[in-house]
């Protein structure tokens, strides 16, 4: 299972979590769990797209200079 994955799997049991408390303290403290862990999602993705990015523009250098890449 992938990081992010598991992120966003701990955010929706939190949010259900939250979503089904009574108590305000209990309903709050499971919506900043919620929060963080969905915002630990979106750093992994953010992270995965850079360098699926970087990875795009340095895929020419590496065919013309293999030496360089490493």
């Amino acid at each position: 299972m992938s990081n992010k994955l598991f992120y966003r799997e701990q955010a929706a049991r939190q949010q259900a979590d939250a979503d089904a408390a009574t108590l305000d303290n209990v309903r709050d403290r499971c919506q900043r769990a919620a929060d963080a862990w969905t915002l630990l999602a979106e750093r992994i993705e953010r992270a995965d797209s850079l360098r699926a990015a970087r990875d795009a523009e340095d895929a020419p250098l590496a065919v013309a200079n293999p030496q360089l890449i490493g």
